[in-house]
């Protein structure tokens, strides 16, 4: 699959990207990717019918930063929590989901123009997602994810790119950084009276601020639009990625504060990486006879995986999936009614790691996995302010594998679940909005948790015994504008049952899961925004997370790891975009537990950074971005343990499970449309 991958990006690339692009230049204060509102518009006005938290999070708000992850881009989204691990590589939490998942990501799904880019057993790798392309990105947490199908804890990340209609016109930008880092974005739309067409090709490499953590990429994103007619109109999208990441491994904890830049002992000696080359295609069909719309389509998800770490995990999947959407509006009453399928299929094989190449072939088989989903909403306004909500999620999974080699067993396992969810609007005034909801949610365990690595050596079996993790989750919150002041906030308490925790084990393989007895994940997401003059901007985000077990056999009522109690970010923007400056600041008053026990404490730090852009020509901007200036020295992410050695034990038995914050780095760049 990996060779049919490669030959088909070039043709994809050829026959998507509009080179030849012409168009006028359109009226913009700030030089971006788009030039135009109308998609996120739609966006925004989709988010002030959610009852509960959500927002909108457009390119404008991360164009003067270096675009390296989903962290550069989601900073400053109420109760989204984002720490860099490594390069790419970043921890993303909403609500505690996957609160302890070390890899990969868990809890949250993520979505490009609205199709799931989570492999059919609900895992994937959000690098897949480039923010350097997209037009804006939605977040909705928690069940007010329903539009998308989400039953999950953490909720959805949709990114949206841009089209041919909304981005005419060729757009370059170019960023150099510390650590040998380099970046360049080419990208054009056309549009005609019936047919539009955007592109993008991205590249990357830099050798990071770690040790064995050099990485690179090459991306392309096009998608074209045809106008069938004045109901029905299409459009075909298709993503490649090529993805090379060398992996620096944890350290132990006086190693994270003292000498972050080192890589582990283990990950140099195995040439530990991850390598990912996928082709995404996509179909979504839209008819709109005013009352009622409808949207279906399809998709297909190929991807290749090349993971030596313990062993070298080696894994080629295809996934097939459909969708439908309809929404029905007529007066005060609204109706949508969706549903998905996707069904996948993995070759997983594990070689013996001789330095990150194929040692001896030690595990083989067919790993098959589908989840679906149906989901309904009814809106109604019985009066003009208020809004009643009521709808749910039924989803079902399936995971099995045919084992060809190993003395590991066949099996598989399924899954199915309704999540209910109400809710209201309460529109006081024009522009403040109050709400609250009540839902249920369900969460699948992946192949990683139904056929765990365990013993010694690993012996890699069916765990039949692990459930899906279920929640209720109530949610208040208010949203709104009043003068120079506009505020968002939310305040939830979720009760979990068999929360899906993980922990890592004394050997170097993949954390092993269990299911926790009863959790609780209370917390509140704060932003506010003040603009007293048009030169001034003062952007502040606060979450509170109380994430703990409650009367548990083992742990009492600990509280739960990696993520901390409190954080804050700041932001102040003085200027114009003719030349403006936006010092910030990250804010951890007592770092997170790293263990179950809760015997060692990390640090909390304080980091401080500053953006600033200008305006060099008509059509041109530069700018600058100047990360922990001070070079601040503190542990960013953690990888959960049962038994954590005191940082006071320096010998080779202490626990290596800590992620230093990114160290001191600069990067400048230029973006260009014409």
């Amino acid at each position: 699959m990996k060779n049919h991958v490669n030959r088909a990006a070039p043709l994809l690339a050829l026959a998507l990207v509009p080179f030849a692009a012409h168009a006028d230049e359109a009226d913009s204060d700030t030089t971006i990717i788009v030039t135009a509102p109308q998609l996120t518009d739609a966006a925004e006005d989709q988010v002030a019918k959610t009852p509960g938290g959500a927002d909108v999070v457009g390119y404008e708000d991360y164009a003067d930063k270096s675009i390296v992850s989903l962290r550069d881009t989601l900073a400053f989204s109420p109760g989204v929590y984002l720490q860099p691990r490594y390069g790419q590589e970043v921890r993303i939490s909403i609500r505690g989901s996957g609160l302890s998942r070390g890899f990969h990501m868990r809890g949250i799904t993520l979505l490009q123009d609205g199709v799931p880019i989570n492999l059919a057993d609900d895992n994937g790798d959000f690098q897949e997602l480039e923010p350097i392309f997209f037009n804006h990105l939605e977040v909705y947490r928690g069940a007010n994810a329903l539009r998308f199908g989400s039953g999950t804890l953490g909720g959805a990340v949709n990114g949206v790119t841009p089209t041919g209609r909304t981005a005419e016109g060729p757009y370059l930008r170019g960023d150099i950084g510390s650590f040998d880092s380099y970046r360049g974005l080419v990208s054009a739309g056309v549009a005609g009276d019936r047919v539009d067409a955007w592109g993008a090709i991205s590249a990357d490499t830099s050798d990071g601020d770690r040790d064995h953590v050099k990485r690179r990429s090459f991306r392309f994103h096009g998608n074209v639009g045809l106008k069938l007619s004045e109901v029905i109109s299409t459009r075909f999208y298709a993503s490649y990625n090529d993805i090379a990441q060398e992996i620096p491994g944890a350290l132990t904890f006086n190693q994270a504060l003292t000498t972050p830049r080192v890589a582990s002992a283990a990950a140099v000696a195995g040439d530990q990486a991850r390598d990912i080359v996928s082709l995404r295609l996509q179909n979504r069909t839209s008819f709109d006879w005013g009352a009622f719309k409808l949207d279906v389509g399809g998709f297909v998800n190929a991807k290749s995986l090349y993971h030596p770490i313990f062993q070298v995990i080696d894994q080629d999947s295809l996934d097939l999936g459909g969708f439908f959407r309809a929404d029905y509006a007529t007066g005060p009453v609204e109706f949508t009614l969706g549903g998905a399928l996707q069904s996948g299929k993995t070759r997983a094989r594990q070689f013996l790691n001789v330095a990150g190449r194929r040692g001896a072939l030690v595990f083989d088989a067919d790993q098959r996995a589908r989840t679906a989903n149906l989901y309904g909403e009814m809106r109604v306004r019985p009066v003009e302010q208020l809004t009643l909500i009521a709808g749910g999620v039924y989803a079902d999974g399936y995971r099995r594998r045919d084992v060809k080699l190993s003395t590991s067993r066949d099996g598989g396992i399924d899954f199915n679940a309704f999540s209910p969810k109400f809710g209201l609007l309460f529109e006081p005034s024009e522009n403040i909005l109050l709400f609250a909801n009540y839902s249920r949610s369900a969460e699948f365990p992946g192949f990683g948790e139904v056929f765990q690595n365990i013993g010694t050596p690993p012996i890699s079996q069916v765990v039949a015994t692990i459930r899906p993790q279920r929640a209720w989750t109530a949610e208040v919150g208010a949203r709104g504008k009043a003068g120079i002041v506009s505020w968002d906030l939310a305040l939830y308490r979720a009760t979990l049952k068999g929360e899906l925790l993980q922990l890592t084990t004394n050997v170097s393989i993949p954390a092993a899961t269990f299911n926790a007895d009863r959790t609780l994940h209370q917390g509140v997401e704060a932003s506010l925004e003040i603009n007293p003059a048009p030169w001034l901007r003062l952007r502040q985000i606060y979450n509170y997370s109380d994430f703990r077990f409650r009367g548990d056999a083992s742990y009492g009522n600990n509280r739960l790891p990696v993520v901390p109690k409190h954080v804050y970010r700041a932001e102040a923007r003085v200027g114009t975009d003719a030349l403006h400056i936006a010092p910030n600041v990250e804010w951890v008053p007592d770092g997170p537990y790293a263990d179950y026990r809760n015997l060692v404490r990390t640090p909390g730090y304080a980091l401080l950074g500053v953006t600033a852009g200008a305006r060099v020509a008509s059509g041109v901007d530069a700018f600058i971005d100047v990360r922990n200036i001070t070079g601040k020295k503190a542990i960013g992410d953690i990888s959960a343990a049962i038994n954590v050695t005191p940082p006071s034990n320096v010998t080779s038995t202490a626990s290596a499970i800590y992620y230093p914050v990114e160290r001191r780095a600069f990067a400048a760049g230029l973006r260009a449309r014409f």
